[in-house]
């Protein structure tokens, strides 16, 4: 008895959203017939579109704006990349200030000569990207956030990003103060 129950009721609430359709239909049907040349042509396509296919299903192309290709954003050939940082003692970490554009994919490299144990901090800079990859002696890190990069050897780090909010950012060696011992990115 309980599982006729059971059946029963799950067959009552399956046929409400059908109910519900089936009235939809019905105010569309009256208001066609209360406004008879309001878009005739219209509604002899969506027919044959449903006779032909079924539903007539709803489709949200944004190919137009968003034309990225199989791979999307993500591509190499959308990727952009950066002029290396270089963490050195003495040396200036950047040549220059980056100017990126919100939405677009870069990949930068971060050289350390292990001439001394540096990092480049920079939380604000990191939250305002987001890190596809890092990518350090062939070992891809994927993480879900970074507040700096350290380095007590030589060695280089990849590291693979989308810029997203608009601002300027600075990565710095942390307790330094000079210009040169910062890069600044600029998302636009």
């Amino acid at each position: 008895m309980t599982r006729l129950l059971t059946v029963l009721m799950i067959m009552a609430g399956l046929s409400v959203p059908a109910a519900a359709q089936d009235a939809a239909a019905n105010e569309g049907a009256a208001a066609t017939e209360a406004a008879p040349d309001a878009a005739p042509e219209e509604d002899e396509e969506e027919e044959e579109e449903e006779e032909a296919g079924g539903e007539a299903a709803a489709t949200y192309d944004a190919q137009g704006k968003f034309d990225y290709g199989f791979s999307g954003i993500m591509a190499r050939d959308n990727r952009t990349d950066l002029a290396p940082l270089t963490l050195a003692s003495g040396s200036p970490v950047a040549g220059d200030e980056y100017t990126l554009k919100s939405g677009g994919f870069y990949r930068i490299a971060i050289n350390a000569d292990g001439s001394q144990e540096l990092a480049l901090s920079g939380g604000d800079f990191f939250r305002s990207i987001w890190i596809n990859e890092i990518v350090i002696n062939d070992i891809e890190i994927r993480p879900m956030g970074v507040h700096s990069i350290e380095f007590d050897n030589a060695g280089t780090a990849v590291i693979s990003f989308v810029a997203i909010t608009p601002g300027r950012y600075t990565l710095s060696i942390p307790g330094s103060s000079g210009e040169s011992q910062q890069a600044v990115f600029n998302i636009q």
